[in-house]
């Protein structure tokens, strides 16, 4: 049995943060520290070296998303799992952009954020429906992406790697893709890792945005 993930939870009300604590301890999760705004979650990741923070994009000072990106600077291999009360497609790229692995809102079940720290801690990413949703849509409104995070030129892949990313960018999981192309879902993974490292992606929230970024995938396709 693979270890328990360590995960730090910033989050600047005291109520929430043992809440998340609760939540995670009951789901087998080893909750190291906490942190009340961004620059107390930047320093407890430097010095606890968890495998996700769980971080809440507004927070007094430094905010989630400056968080975010110092945290990746010091420490790349650390997972960030966003939390917001906000359902706003605004958070959506700045979290991506700043690194994030997953985005979710406040009122998901205890299983649901169990769930999602343990999806995050195997190298996924996560999107709460309702927020890929929203990304869609404001690409299907010709809304420019702000900032754009990725640019990467698809020519390197080979066509069935092109194949699984459109997949992967239209929302699929790996055990959906390889029912849709007729593989086994160890194949698909391989895939998966073969475009993270050629187009030098962290993880697959950055690869459904990049996806649509270069009209791999269309808005309503």
């Amino acid at each position: 049995m693979s270890a328990a993930p360590r995960v730090v939870i910033a989050d600047d009300q005291a109520l929430v943060r043992s809440g998340f604590r609760m939540i995670l301890t009951a789901g087998g999760i080893d909750v190291v520290g906490e942190a009340a705004d961004g620059a107390e979650a930047v320093a407890a990741v430097r010095q606890l070296r968890p495998d996700v923070a769980l971080m809440d994009i507004r927070m007094p000072g430094m905010d989630g998303l400056e968080a975010t990106r110092r945290v990746l600077e010091h420490a790349p291999e650390c997972r960030v799992l966003m939390l917001t009360t906000f359902d706003l497609d605004r958070y959506v790229y700045a979290a991506l952009a700043a690194g994030a692995s997953g985005f979710l809102l406040k009122d998901v079940t205890p299983e649901h954020l169990v769930a999602a720290v343990r999806l995050v801690d195997t190298g996924d990413a996560l999107l709460a429906p309702s927020i890929t949703r929203r990304l869609v849509e404001r690409f299907a409104a010709g809304e420019p992406a702000a900032p754009p995070a990725i640019h990467r030129d698809l020519a390197g892949l080979t066509p069935r790697e092109r194949e699984v990313l459109a997949l992967m960018g239209r929302g699929l999981s790996n055990a959906e893709v390889a029912a849709t192309l007729t593989l086994s879902e160890a194949t698909v993974k391989t895939h998966a890792a073969h475009i993270f490292s050629k187009l030098n992606l962290r993880d697959r929230a950055q690869a459904v945005v990049l996806a649509y970024e270069t009209g791999l995938v269309k808005p309503g396709s």
